[in-house]
């Protein structure tokens, strides 16, 4: 599992992930500007989009590989992590598992979509939301979801505004390693508030009993344009999300494993 070519496969989700919100920023950029995007502005309809280009058959099923490899990676760090504090170690631990699952469960919409499914990241969240409000114990596990995404947000925002990042990645020196902070820096901080968005809409879905609320990218991005100003947010929060794009693809080379 720690070999240099499965490492190599590990990194390559990164690109892919680092492609889906580069694309999904320019979907929100898109509609920012009054344009008719052709696919949904969120993970399945990026993915969509890319299998939609030329080649994007065999693009989609790289995708579907490097998504899968990083998930098992982070999987399997989760539980080499080691700490004297238990409490600290078993965090470190939920976290590095956390983020496995998410890999793993993007690699299987990129299979979805391989296969030819058409279903949106937002319409499968809703479908869950709708089974779950069946049942009062559903409706509790619903907002414990919702306050764990809307946790992940505030997360990744001070991720951020503290550049935690970097010790996830080899900062270059001079105006490259300026230029890689400053997109991490603005990527996490967007990707924080999406999350967190996210997270409220499952919080509100729960509430209210009513699992149409729920979504995912794009039902935050649809909340942020049905704002006053919403063009405004939404060319912030789609720039931010490419930038964070871009920050993923870099990461690739500068990932420190």
């Amino acid at each position: 599992m720690r070999t240099r070519t499965f490492r190599r496969l590990a990194r390559s989700g990164y690109a892919v992930n680092g492609l889906i919100h580069f694309l999904i920023g320019t979907i929100a950029l898109t509609v920012a500007f009054g344009g008719t995007p052709a696919a949904g502005a969120d993970q399945s309809g990026a993915l969509r989009e890319v299998a939609g280009s030329p080649g994007g058959g065999l693009l989609i099923w790289a995708a579907v590989v490097g998504l899968g490899a990083l998930g098992l990676w982070q999987v399997t760090q989760a539980g080499l992590i080691v700490d004297p504090n238990p409490l600290k170690k078993w965090g470190r631990r939920a976290s590095e598992a956390g983020k496995g699952i998410a890999y793993l469960a993007l690699g299987f919409t990129a299979m979805a979509v391989a296969l030819g499914g058409r279903t949106s990241s937002s319409e499968s969240i809703q479908a869950v939301s709708a089974w779950l409000l069946e049942s009062d114990l559903g409706v509790l596990l619903l907002i414990a979801i919702g306050l764990t995404v809307f946790g992940g947000g505030i997360g990744f925002i001070v991720i951020g505004l503290r550049r935690g990042f970097r010790k996830f990645i080899r900062v270059p020196g001079g105006r490259r390693g300026l230029f890689v902070l400053r997109l991490g820096r603005s990527g996490y901080i967007v990707k924080g508030l999406s999350l967190g968005i996210i997270g409220s809409l499952l919080v509100v879905a729960a509430l209210t009993s009513d699992a149409a609320q729920a979504g995912g990218l794009d039902g935050a991005l649809r909340t942020l344009g049905q704002l006053p100003h919403g063009a405004i947010y939404l060319t912030i929060v789609g720039l931010g999300l490419a930038q964070y794009g871009l920050f993923l693809m870099i990461r690739v080379r500068l990932a420190r494993f």
